[in-house]
């Protein structure tokens, strides 16, 4: 999503994940995972020049990818319906908020 967003290149995708509940603890794994996508060719790369340091890879969303990524947010449309009947009908039992007391009701 981020890569449809803009391209980017690692470090800012690293700094972008961190909003969306991802941690920065172990920048290789975001980098395996690029090389794979773009194994796929779901993303694509290129190195781009840098004035002040070194070169960098600047990676990009393929068409391809972009068609994931839509089947993907259509998957997930699905199961967000699904998570809120289930939560809506447990929340009748047990109160899901942070910082409540669980109550347990009884029949």
């Amino acid at each position: 999503m981020l890569l449809r967003e803009h391209p980017a290149h690692g470090y800012d995708l690293l700094e972008r994940l961190r909003p969306l509940g991802f941690s920065r603890d172990d920048p290789g794994r975001l980098y395996r995972a690029l090389r794979a996508l773009e194994s796929d060719e779901l993303v694509r790369s290129v190195w781009e020049k840098s004035n002040s340091g070194p070169d960098r890879r600047m990676y990009e969303i393929t068409r391809a990818g972009m068609e994931v990524l839509h089947e993907s947010a259509q998957a997930l449309v699905t199961t967000d319906k699904i998570l809120s009947v289930f939560l809506s009908r447990y929340s009748e039992f047990v109160s899901l908020e942070p910082g409540q007391r669980t109550r347990a009701r009884r029949s």
